[in-house]
């Protein structure tokens, strides 16, 4: 856990760097060279983060004396480290067997009979007359699956993969127009099979099918599940272990698996596993996930920025930051420690971005020559999936540029003119979007998450708040309805109820 003096002392680095520019940082070759690393397709350069050898060591430190292997380690071997909920957490057993001990062993042989009974029913789907696939799910059932089968989907797929996530009608009336229901089926992912949002759009769909044998289910709440009308054959589990957030790997991709194939699914699981594997093994100082956790520390709580902006240039991981705002945000957005003690420093910085080279005509102004020097992380494909090489060129040219600029700036008499640089950023450059490279990436992303959980002293695997606002609004629905509103004591809300209901 960050002590007062180790912030401290990473404070007054923040503050002696401040001094000398980023571009001369920079300009050492050799850095250029050692501040990276790669693992199997995936490479990762932080030599633009401003900080020094110095400062590095600190925070090498920091992950040395707080035990951040041990910490990963009680991870994999299935301790209870979600404490709140008395839960271990082993969605590595999903791709790998990096887990030691009984516990991880168990929940990989799950895992794998989840897996070849996904197979089992995918053959089941693909030797029928089906040719649209409708996800419903929300959160952590969405956004990984949605990523999966945006970033990987070919134009020969066998089937076509529609997601309904928002309760707003409008999103299901949109999905469905134009879908034949006696060639669509449905695949309903919720573990509690309790998911408001999910539920009514899965009756949604239901009614319109006009029937249930074309509809499957993901939940660990077979009860539910037949109450809804769907039987157990058609049911695959997730356990208790996977957090939905980290759930991509499970049954909760089986929309994705339908839409890129068993094979490709596989090659996904495999890129994780390569991850997984170098996380547990690997030194702190020569390990991806905690060095790329510590940089975020650094800029969080020594530079003090208050977000963290991912610009993926290729348009099919734009669904990257919106994946990451669950995972970083749900994990780490808490303000008190484990044992609920008020944290004395910031944690869960907003995470935020989108598509290059688009954005560069959106946001990238204030990037430039804003207020605020926000640290960045680009993601590249050194080769593209297309034949039209020069505009892969332009596009590698811009992501090149862009991280150049933000960090060198350049002077100019003319203040309009003026670019201040001293923007920090990484780079993480897939070979190609392979699936072993996406899985690769995904899963340094869930590990860095988990590594920042430990050195905030946070429960990364828990997510309290987000259960405030469902129950107040189960509270409301009544007189959003129309019925009385008696009991609803906040005069603001009271208010907002009646502009509803004016003529």
């Amino acid at each position: 856990m960050l002590s007062p003096e180790r912030l401290q002392r990473l404070q007054r680095h923040a503050e002696r760097l401040r001094q000398r520019p980023l571009r001369a940082l920079c300009a050492d070759s050799v850095r250029a060279r050692d501040w990276s690393l790669s693992v199997g397709p995936l490479y990762f350069n932080y030599a633009r983060q401003d900080l020094d050898d110095a400062a590095m060591a600190e925070l090498i430190e920091l992950a040395v004396i707080s035990d951040v292997k041990a910490a990963l380690r009680r991870q994999f071997d299935g301790e209870i480290v979600n404490v709140s909920e008395d839960r271990a957490v082993l969605h590595t057993a999903l791709r790998s067997d990096v887990g030691e001990g009984d516990v991880a062993r168990a929940a990989r042989t799950q895992a794998l009979a989840a897996l070849a009974r996904m197979r089992e029913l995918a053959r089941e789907v693909v030797d029928s007359d089906i040719t649209d696939i409708v996800h419903v799910g929300i959160g952590g059932s969405d956004l990984g699956p949605r990523l999966l089968v945006n970033a990987l989907r070919r134009p020969d797929a066998r089937f076509r993969v529609h997601f309904i996530a928002n309760v707003d009608a409008h999103e299901a009336q949109r999905v469905l127009a134009g879908l034949d229901p006696a060639h669509t089926a449905g695949v309903l992912v919720s573990k509690s099979f309790g998911t408001r949002e999910t539920l009514l759009n899965g009756a949604l769909l239901r009614d319109w099918l006009g029937a249930t044998e074309r509809l499957f289910a993901v939940s660990a709440n077979l009860d539910r599940v037949a109450d809804f009308g769907i039987p157990a054959d058609r049911v695959l589990p997730i356990r208790d272990w996977v957090g939905g957030r980290f759930s991509l790997w499970s049954a909760v991709g089986f929309s994705a698996l339908l839409a890129l194939g068993g094979d490709v699914f596989d090659e996904l699981l495999n890129g994780a596993a390569l991850m997984d594997r170098h996380v547990a093994d690997a030194e702190p100082a020569a390990n991806m996930a905690v060095l790329h956790a510590l940089l975020a520390l650094w800029n969080r709580n020594a530079r003090g920025t208050t977000s963290e902006a991912v610009i993926a240039y290729d348009q099919r991981l734009a669904q990257v930051p919106a994946y990451l705002q669950q995972l970083r945000m749900e994990s780490l957005g808490k303000s008190v420690d484990r044992d609920g003690v008020p944290l004395p420093y910031a944690t869960a910085p907003v995470t935020w971005g989108g598509a290059g080279s688009s954005t560069q005509h959106s946001f990238f102004q204030a990037l430039h020559q804003g207020s605020e020097r926000l640290p960045l992380e680009f993601i590249g494909v050194c080769r593209p999936d297309h034949d039209h090489l020069e505009q892969h060129a332009v596009l590698l040219a811009n992501l090149l540029a862009q991280a150049e600029a933000l960090a060198n700036g350049q002077s100019s008499d003319d203040p309009q003119r003026h670019y201040p640089g001293g923007t920090p950023s990484s780079m993480l450059l897939l070979d190609s979007l392979t699936p072993e490279a996406l899985g690769t990436l995904l899963a340094l992303y869930e590990h860095s998450t988990a590594v920042l959980g430990h050195l905030w002293g946070v429960n990364a695997f828990d997510q309290w708040g987000v259960e405030r606002g469902k129950v107040v609004a189960s509270r409301l629905e009544p007189a959003v309805r129309g019925d009385a509103a008696d009991d609803i004591d906040d005069p603001v809300t009271r208010a907002l109820l009646q502009s509803f209901r004016r003529d």
